[in-house]
C-alpha cells in the first residue's frame, strides 16, 4: 500500500491508530501523553511532546519517516536540530537509528495499528476524478465544520495575497496610496486585460494626476494616451482633444506609451472592452484623488460602494465602444458585480494587509465584514461548491471557497484540509 508520509503525521497527530498496549520495535511499553504540536519550520515534525517509555518520562520532539532509514536519508544525524527528538515515528522499521551521544533512537512503528478505514477513505480522495477530491463525501459534512475550515483559509489567503502587496509597497517606498492605485487598475481589467492595466498604472504615477485633478480632460488624455489608443486618426472631436492634450504631456512628463495590442477585446462583451474601462477608470482617478485615504477613512459598507457609483465618465461614452465607431445606448456605470470585484479583490484585500503591517486589527475587522457584505460571487468554481452541497452567503464564503480549491482541492492536500480529515476519519 503506498501513501505519502503527511499520511503518517495525520494518524500521529489525532491518535488514528490502535492505542492498547503500545510498545517499542524493542518491546519496551509506551504511552502518549501528548503528542505534541505539528511544526511547520525547519526541523522534527512535532514538538513539546510528552511520552513514556518503559516507566521513563519524556518531552522533546518527534520526527515521523515512513521507514527508520530516511532519518539518516535525510541527514538528520549531522543535524544538531534532531538531537533532542524523543520518538521516531515509522511505518516500517528496517535499521537501528544511534544518536550522536551513541543511545539507541526509540521507534514506534505504526504498521498494523492504523485502522483500514482510513487508508480506505484516503485513497478514495485521492483517487477521485471528480471536480474536487471530496465532491461526492462535502454535502453530509456539518456546516460548522466546513464554516470554521473556510474561516481559518480565508485569513490564509488574505494573508498571502497581502505578501504581494507588501512586496509592491517596498518597491514603491512605502506609498500606500500608489501601491492601491496600481492594484486599483490591474483589477480594472478584470483578468483578461488585467496585465495592461498593470503595465498602464507602472507608466503613469498618480502623482501626475494629482497635478491634473480638477482637469477632466487631461486625465482621460493621459489614461488613454499611455494605453496607446491615441496614436491613430480621429473623425469626432473628443479623440481629437484628447490626442492634442496627450501629444503635450507626454513631452512635458517624457511618457512612453504601452503597446496598443495588449488589450484584447476578442469574445468581449462591448460593456467590457477596455476603451470603456479605461474611461471609467479616468472618470475614478477624477472624482476621487487619494482613493485610499478615503477607503480607510470609510467604515459604511454603503459609502465605500458610493466611491465606485455614479461616476463622471465623459459622454462621448454614452453612445461609443470605440473611438470610431458609434453605437446605440451605452451604459456607462461599472455594474454591482464590478463594484463587487473591486470590493472584493482592492479595498477587502488592502484594508486587511493595512491592518498587518500597521498592526491595527480594526482595518482587518473591517476587510471581513466588508466580505461578509457583498453577495455571493458567481462563477465556476463556487458553482461547483454550490451545486455539491455547500451553502455559501456571501463573499466571504465564496472567497473561502477559491482559497480551498487552489490551496487544497487542487493539491489534493485532504490531509491538510479540515474538511478532508472529517472526511477521512468517518469509520
Amino acid at each position: 500500500m503506498r501513501f505519502p508520509e503527511e499520511f503518517l503525521h495525520f494518524a500521529w497527530q489525532f491518535r488514528l491508530y490502535d492505542a492498547l498496549h503500545l510498545q517499542t520495535v524493542d518491546g519496551k511499553p509506551l504511552k502518549v501523553l501528548n503528542c505534541g504540536f505539528p511544526n511547520k519550520h525547519a526541523g522534527p515534525d512535532f514538538t513539546n511532546a510528552k511520552i513514556i517509555i518503559d516507566e521513563t518520562t519524556w518531552v522533546g520532539q518527534v520526527e515521523v519517516h515512513l521507514k527508520s532509514s530516511d532519518w539518516n536519508l535525510h541527514q538528520h544525524q549531522n543535524d544538531g536540530a534532531y538531537e533532542n527528538v524523543v520518538l521516531h515515528v515509522v511505518w516500517e522499521h528496517d535499521t537501528e537509528i544511534i544518536r550522536t551521544d551513541g543511545t539507541v533512537l526509540p521507534v514506534f512503528s505504526l504498521q498494523g495499528k492504523i485502522p483500514r478505514y482510513l487508508f480506505e477513505n484516503y485513497e478514495d480522495l485521492i483517487a477521485s476524478t471528480n471536480a474536487f477530491p471530496c465532491e461526492q463525501q462535502i454535502g453530509a459534512i456539518d456546516s460548522f465544520v466546513i464554516n470554521g475550515f473556510l474561516s481559518r483559509i480565508l485569513v490564509e489567503r488574505l494573508e498571502q495575497k497581502s505578501q504581494e502587496v507588501f512586496e509592491r509597497l517596498t518597491q514603491l517606498n512605502g506609498n500606500w496610496d500608489e501601491t492601491f492605485y496600481h492594484f486599483m487598475a490591474r483589477n480594472f481589467g478584470f483578468k483578461v486585460n488585467a496585465l495592461p492595466m498593470q503595465l498602464l498604472a507602472q507608466s503613469l504615477p498618480q502623482q501626475l494626476f494629482a497635478k491634473h485633478k480638477d482637469q477632466a480632460l487631461q486625465i482621460e488624455a493621459l489614461i488613454f494616451g499611455q494605453a496607446g489608443f491615441l496614436n491613430q486618426s480621429f473623425e469626432n472631436e473628443y479623440p481629437n482633444e484628447l490626442k492634442t492634450e496627450y501629444n503635450f504631456l507626454q513631452k512635458k512628463y517624457s511618457l512612453t506609451a504601452i503597446d496598443i495590442s495588449l488589450w484584447k477585446f476578442l469574445r468581449m462583451r462591448p460593456q467590457n472592452f477596455p476603451t470603456l474601462r479605461l474611461a471609467q477608470f479616468a472618470a475614478l482617478i477624477a472624482k476621487s484623488s487619494h482613493l485610499f485615504s478615503k477607503v480607510l477613512e470609510v467604515k459604511n459598507v454603503r459609502e465605500l460602494h458610493l466611491l465606485f457609483e455614479e461616476l463622471p465618465v465623459n459622454n462621448f461614452w454614452l453612445n461609443h465602444y470605440h473611438f470610431n465607431k458609434e453605437t446605440e445606448k451605452v451604459s456607462v456605470q461599472l455594474g454591482k458585480s464590478s463594484i463587487n470585484n473591486l470590493l472584493i479583490n482592492t479595498v477587502s484585500l488592502f484594508l486587511f494587509a493595512y491592518g498587518k503591517y500597521t498592526g491595527q486589527a480594526n482595518y482587518q475587522t473591517r476587510a471581513f465584514y466588508l466580505l461578509e457584505s457583498v453577495a455571493v460571487e458567481k462563477n465556476a468554481i463556487v458553482s461547483q461548491y454550490l451545486d455539491a452541497g455547500v451553502h455559501a452567503e456571501n463573499a466571504y464564503q465564496t472567497q473561502a471557497l477559491l482559497q480551498l480549491r487552489k490551496a487544497y482541492c487542487n493539491e489534493k492536500k485532504c490531509l491538510n484540509c479540515g474538511i478532508g480529515l472529517k472526511i477521512l476519519k468517518k469509520g
